[in-house]
């Protein structure tokens, strides 16, 4: 949980020192905004008792002094409005920045059990709600205080007896207000995240629809979905309902402290306290508090709500994050790729170790096959090759250098990943290959050439310039999966990880991947893995894994050579192959 210190909104104080010059003379304008209310206040005070006596003149002068006052006024209110607009947006523009850059941070493994809607959903509509708070809070909370202030100080100067039997009223409404508040904080915590649950199970179901139809499950998932879109409205009318109760029980105090008000003017004006002129006014001055008062109450409300939002953008920052050593460690010059694992151990948070004391020695160029039943610790390995997680017992190194001591770039830089889930973003061919990096054309197509992508790139109507649509729709498995064979290989790293590549292809896209494959690998350290053993007999190594250790190592004939457990799942394998 995040404390209340925290998760209060002075924590972006800071953030408004480099807009000091906006702030300044948004700062002027609202002055001039302020002070025209007591000004205002002034000339209804002589208005009144003009009508009064019908003195036309009089009235017509007045009211071309108001006018001219409010038109300044409004002119204050507009340039208040831009100029304090600029800061506000800008902080909450940098909130979801940060937040984005630190949620690119989060260790790997904390990362893959926080839902993809609800993030999307924190740094959408939570990210909003606390900008807009942010915004009123400068450019309408903070006027409305000064205007109270100003009003009030008027009221004094007419009539401090009368001005402060109207504080009676302001006990009674701070507690309304307050009490309403705490309420309405629990319910927009509840609410948000009962649309985050919702989010997430939007996100999930869309991404599943085909395998929904497939199943013929569509009323059960739909069933699934009113659940949770019930939850959330009831959750939201319970918020509502508070903030709808709220405004006619403060409106009513407010009417009612407006009465009295008016009963305790009559008594004064009766006793020579004040004359009818200054009541006027002091009556003026009393009606421009109420729209300030409503304000503050409609901001303290959103304000609660931001907090519950601010609070939820806040707990991503207590994730474990990446070790950050772009600015120290050893950098890799050399391409050899020496790769050696020394009694590595390794356990997520407190649990059973998942890599229990992997030896391994990798010369430079070999291919290692990594097999053994799901959940035997292959994509484990992966991951600590990538520094995703670090060993709990043992070193990494690459040209005897601990992993852990080189910079993170370079690791991502000197290795390279097929992951067996393509994963391409939306974009032209050419950015999905180059991926936010600084390569040359040439060296684009030199890499989609030895991924065996370049032919049929250059058989699309737009060639590298094509797009690919959200999830790579337009392309098939097979495209997608060399397009993400080129995409590895571009920048020549040493180590490439090949993650189950082909298994989810045809036999003919399978032919053009493992092509892709082959010219990818040479010259390079390749670990694979692989369920289906047929792709992995020429490796140098194969490493046979079960529980988190290592069974067997050894090539295909010399495993195949003696009884174990390799030779017992190949048999296996070529059985179901000729039963097939």
């Amino acid at each position: 949980m995040i404390s209340k210190s925290a998760n209060s909104f002075l924590r972006f104080l800071p953030s408004l020192i480099p807009h000091s010059k906006e702030l300044i003379w948004g700062g002027i304008s609202m002055l001039i905004y302020v002070i025209c209310w007591p000004v205002l206040a002034w000339l209804a005070g002589k208005l009144i008792p003009a009508i009064g006596i019908g003195d036309l003149e009089l009235v017509i002068q007045i009211i071309i002094q108001a006018l001219v006052v409010f038109l300044v006024q409004k002119i204050a209110q507009f340039s208040q409005d831009i100029l304090l607009a600029g800061p506000s947006l800008k902080i909450s523009q940098e909130l979801r920045q940060d937040l984005f850059a630190k949620l690119q941070r989060i260790e790997v493994q904390s990362l893959e059990k926080l839902s993809s809607g609800d993030i999307a959903y924190r740094l959408t509509e939570d990210a909003d709600r606390v900008g807009e708070v942010i915004y009123k809070t400068i450019q309408d909370t903070t006027p409305c205080i000064f205007q109270l202030v100003a009003v009030f100080g008027y009221m004094l100067y007419l009539d401090y007896k009368l001005a402060l039997a109207t504080l009676i009223l302001a006990p009674v409404i701070s507690l309304l207000v307050g009490n309403f508040g705490e309420r309405v904080l629990l319910a927009s915590e509840k609410s948000q995240k009962q649309v985050s649950t919702l989010a997430g199970l939007l996100g999930e179901g869309i991404q599943s629809l085909p395998l929904i139809r497939a199943f013929g499950v569509e009323e059960w998932f739909q069933s699934k979905f009113n659940v949770q879109v019930q939850q959330h409205r009831r959750a939201r009318y319970k918020s509502l309902k508070l903030l709808a109760l709220q405004h006619p029980v403060v409106g009513f105090i407010e009417a009612l402290g407006i009465l009295l008000i008016l009963a305790i003017g009559a008594f004064r004006i009766q006793n020579g306290g004040i004359d009818s002129e200054g009541f006027s006014s002091f009556f003026a001055a009393l009606l421009m508090l109420i729209d300030p008062i409503s304000h503050l109450t409609t901001n303290f409300n959103e304000l609660q709500q931001g907090q519950a939002s601010l609070k939820r953008l806040l707990e991503i920052e207590t994730e474990p994050m990446d070790i950050d050593n772009r600015h120290i460690g050893s950098t890799l010059i050399s391409s050899q790729s020496d790769i050696i694992f020394d009694n590595v151990c390794f356990s997520y948070s407190n649990g059973p170790q998942v890599i229990n004391n992997i030896k391994l020695n990798i010369k430079t160029g070999s291919i290692v096959a990594l097999v053994g039943p799901s959940g035997s610790g292959k994509s484990t390995i992966f991951s600590l090759l990538l520094r995703f997680i670090r060993p709990k017992h043992g070193t990494i190194t690459i040209n005897n250098i601990d992993l852990q001591g080189i910079k993170i770039n370079d690791i991502r830089k000197k290795i390279s990943i097929v992951p067996q889930r393509v994963n391409i973003l939306s974009g032209t061919i050419s950015e999905a290959i180059n991926f936010g990096r600084s390569f040359k054309e040439e060296e684009i197509i030199n890499a989609a050439k030895l991924a065996n992508a370049h032919k049929f790139i250059s058989e699309m109507s737009s060639s590298y310039n094509t797009f690919i649509e959200e999830r790579g729709t337009n392309l098939s498995g097979g495209q997608l999966q060399r397009i993400s064979i080129a995409r590895a290989i571009l920048g020549n790293p040493s180590i490439l990880l090949l993650d189950e590549a082909t298994s989810a292809l045809d036999a003919d896209s399978e032919i053009a991947v493992q092509t892709g494959l082959s010219q990818a690998m040479k010259g390079r350290t390749v670990f694979i893995i692989a369920h289906r053993l047929s792709t992995v007999q020429e490796a140098d190594q194969i490493v046979y894994i079960e529980n988190g250790s290592i069974v067997q190592v050894g090539s295909h004939d010399e495993l195949m050579s003696k009884k174990g457990k390799y030779r017992d799942l190949c048999e296996k394998q070529f059985i179901r192959d000729l039963a097939d």
